[in-house]
This record gives structure tokens, sequence and C-alpha cells, in this order.
């Protein structure tokens, strides 16, 4: 799973270039502004995660080195959440604890979001988001929701024009979210 975390990546500058273009993706002011997702350390893991599983997938719909670069990604994306818990100040016996519950957290939502997408369940993409971005399945209907399962189609679409030599390059381009707008 995610516990060969921290291993030394000998593609370090890249793993790092890569999970920079994850955290912009991820930042996006529209994402809180427009889509209403919690600006909150709660609200940016869920991009984050959201993100970064994205990213993970297409990389491990590639041959080799595909499969390789996305648990080196996976990796780079905790090791940064490592730091970053450890600047927030919570304490050396906690991180450990923090990080197992995010990488579980990582893992259901990957599983969940990708389950959704693979079988063309817009239902089932939708109340995913609802519980793990807003916190209340309910949401599944919401306007925002959809406008985010909008914006996962069109980064599912981006990353899908992208060959494993952008990736290598440290090259995404994450879309615009709320761009092009949502079609309910």
């Amino acid at each position: 799973m995610f516990f060969g975390l921290f291993r030394r990546s000998p593609n370090k500058a890249l793993i790092d270039k890569l999970h920079g273009e994850i955290m912009a993706g991820a930042r996006h002011p529209n994402l809180y502004l427009h889509f209403g997702v919690p600006d909150t350390f709660e609200g940016r893991f869920e991009m984050l995660a959201l993100h970064g599983a994205l990213v993970v997938r297409r990389l491990n719909s590639f041959e080799a080195p595909g499969p390789d670069l996305a648990q080196d990604v996976t990796d780079g994306i905790f090791r940064h959440l490592d730091g970053t818990l450890r600047e927030m100040g919570v304490g050396d016996i906690v991180v450990p604890k923090r990080m197992k519950k995010h990488a579980e957290a990582f893992a259901g939502r990957a599983l969940a979001y990708g389950q959704a997408l693979d079988a063309g369940d817009e239902g089932a993409l939708l109340t995913a988001l609802a519980r793990n971005v807003y916190g209340d399945e309910s949401r599944a209907i919401a306007p925002e929701t959809r406008e985010l399962a909008h914006y996962i189609h069109e980064v599912e679409a981006t990353l899908a024009a992208r060959n494993l030599e952008d990736f290598l390059a440290g090259r995404i381009g994450f879309p615009e979210p709320g761009a092009t707008g949502a079609t309910s």
C-alpha cells in the first residue's frame, strides 16, 4: 500500500515537481470559492487526495515505469504531508497515527473515485464526493457536488491526453476548475 513511505527515490526532483503540480491543482481558489470545498486542513487534504488519486490512477495505466512513478508520487505526497503535520506542531508520537489515518483515507478515496469512474457511475461518484469532501451524503444532489464531479471528468480527460513522457518531464497541467461550467 503506502508503507514504502519515505524511501529515497532516485527521482526526487521529478517527484517534487509532480507534487508541486498536484498541490497547485488542489489549492486552486475556485475549488473553495465556487465549489464550496471547506478551506480547512481537512478540505485541503480532500483536494490533495482527489488530485493525487487521479494522477496516480493515470500513471498506473501506463506500462513501466508508470506504476513505479505512481508509487513514488504517492510516497512523495505523504512525505510532504508528514512535513506539513510536523510544521503544524503535531508531535512525533501523533504523526505516525495521523499518517496511517491519512494513508487509509487516501486509499479509500482513490478506490471509491476510481471504481465510480471505471463503471461510469455518476451517482456513486457524487455520493463519494458528498461523503468525503462535504461530509454529508445528502449533498450528492447539490450543485457544488455536481460541479466538482464535472471538474473531475475534465481532469480525467486532461490526464488521458498526457503521455508518460509528459509525466516524466513533470508536466500535468490541471484544467481550471469551473472554467467551462458544469453540465447538470
